[in-house]
């Protein structure tokens, strides 16, 4: 397996390359050179299998032999999933009016980035102890990425990592997951902006290829290949929990931010799992404008009780525009470019057309938000995080509406009610309290700030130098 820009200009990277690696060298993202296909006879006998065991199957088609074999694949896959607090992983709850909950936030930070990152850092520690090398990874996060990075490299000899937040962007247990942590090879940025903002100087950097060497940086943002790689891993889970026999399309709704998970799922689709998908929106409605009139224009962020959702720019959709354009890289490129200089662009024919055969949009407010909260928990005594119910609010949508589902269908709860105490309380329900809440409510925290009249590309590249530094200077006392 050899791996690709979605901009044509870089070709032929191994796996191992493309996992060190942010945006390529031409700005792209990566993605397979040839996407591989699971036959239905071959899928019918994956029933019944354990996450763990899916995950086993769906990584060797993406991961040579020769790269990682698979008796370490089983390692570093169960090393990794030591962390989670249900044997299931990821066990779906089945809830009144036929609505299905994907519970994907059984680790240690209560988010769907768990289930990938933690796979992530041992990947990262398996090829990084076999070439010796010192890596830095540098991650801008709109709330649950950061957290779930840190958790995964923390202590890990050779990583060093760099996260920005946005201040008062996130919420309080989000942040101090985060800023409570206090190794020494972990620095927590929180600039005066938004996820969009951060992502800039963390583009420019990536853009400089002498840099990103001498320093051997590296993204665990869901532009990260491997990430992606594994949540494909989610969508088969899913669908053998779902549809046993394998004789339906499965609906899939993805609460949508960043559009890694939208991402993997066309992957799992391309491969020849039978889903559809739709992407629940906030009121920062990107992703359902660019579905529904093909327009793609940046515009301002409100802040919303769903703050991953809170960007300009879904930056997984210059993967998606690839898979559904039939892999034209010059027509990438050139809408890119266009988002990038001038802040907008206008999807084509027939790109248009597949993404909509593909891909529906459900758009809810903070106001449906907290109304689906208040249901969700009236009828089912069951907690949904505000992001979870941007996909339970689609279902209620279709069950109000008296339409009955012509397939399965299932939401994806990207987070746990935990993180979102402010959306808790605003819907005049009762945040749950744990030990574990309390402790980071009273821990100490340790981050600095970086103001809007910042340099912080310049304050980033400077980090960088002196955690490398110190990095050398511990290991070689």
């Amino acid at each position: 397996m050899k791996y690709c820009s979605t901009r044509g200009r870089v070709q032929g990277l191994s796996f191992e390359e493309v996992l060190f690696s942010g945006f390529l060298e031409d700005g792209g993202m990566a993605l397979p050179e040839i996407i591989p296909t699971v036959s239905l006879e071959t899928l019918k006998s994956w029933a019944g299998l354990s996450y763990r065991d899916v995950v086993l199957k769906i990584v060797p088609f993406f991961v040579s032999e020769e790269e990682l074999s698979f008796g370490d694949l089983e390692k570093l896959v169960d090393k990794a999933l030591l962390t989670f607090d249900t044997p299931e992983i990821a066990p779906i709850a089945h809830l009144s009016g036929g609505l299905n909950i994907f519970e994907l936030f059984h680790g240690r930070t209560w988010a769907f980035k768990d289930l990938a990152m933690s796979v992530l850092g041992q990947l990262f520690d398996y090829f990084l102890n076999k070439r010796q090398k010192h890596l830095t990874i540098v991650v801008g996060t709109s709330g649950d990425t950061g957290s779930a990075a840190i958790e995964a490299v923390r202590s890990l000899k050779w990583v060093d990592i760099v996260v920005i937040l946005p201040r008062n962007r996130c919420t309080q247990i989000q942040e101090l997951q985060m800023t409570t942590v206090k190794e020494d090879n972990v620095f927590v940025y929180r600039a005066d902006g938004t996820s969009d903002d951060i992502d800039q100087p963390i583009r420019k950097m990536f853009a400089d290829v002498e840099f990103v060497k001498k320093y051997n940086l590296c993204s665990a943002n869901s532009l990260n290949w491997a990430r992606i790689m594994v949540q494909t891993a989610h969508f088969y889970y899913a669908y053998l929990k779902m549809c046993p026999s394998c004789d339906k399309e499965l609906e899939v709704v993805v609460p949508t931010g960043g559009g890694g998970n939208i991402t993997a799922g066309l992957v799992a689709r391309r491969m020849g799992l039978p889903v559809q998908f739709v992407c629940a929106v906030n009121s920062n409605d990107i992703v359902a404008r660019m579905v529904t009139t093909g327009k793609c224009e940046l515009g301002d962020v409100t802040p919303s009780l769903a703050p991953a959702m809170d960007m300009q720019f879904a930056y997984n959709f210059e993967r998606v525009w690839y898979l559904c354009s039939d892999r034209n890289a010059e027509l990438v490129c050139q809408m890119m470019k266009e988002v990038e200089t001038g802040g907008k662009t206008t999807i084509p024919e027939p790109l248009l057309t597949q993404m909509q055969s593909e891909i529906k949009t459900f758009v809810i407010d903070d106001e449906g938000i907290k109304r689906i909260l208040k249901r969700c928990w009236e009828e089912n005594n069951y907690l949904l995080c505000p992001h979870t119910a941007t996909a339970a609010g689609y279902h209620y949508s279709v069950l109000d509406a008296g339409r009955d589902p012509s397939h399965p269908s299932v939401c994806v709860a990207t987070a746990s009610p935990l993180k979102f105490r402010e959306a808790i309380s605003a819907t005049g329900l009762q945040p749950i309290d744990t030990p574990r809440i309390k402790e980071l409510l009273s821990a100490p925290t340790y981050f600095t700030d970086m103001e809007l009249t910042d340099n912080w590309e310049k304050i980033l590249r400077h980090r960088i130098e002196v955690m490398t530094e110190n990095f050398y200077a511990r290991n070689k006392a």
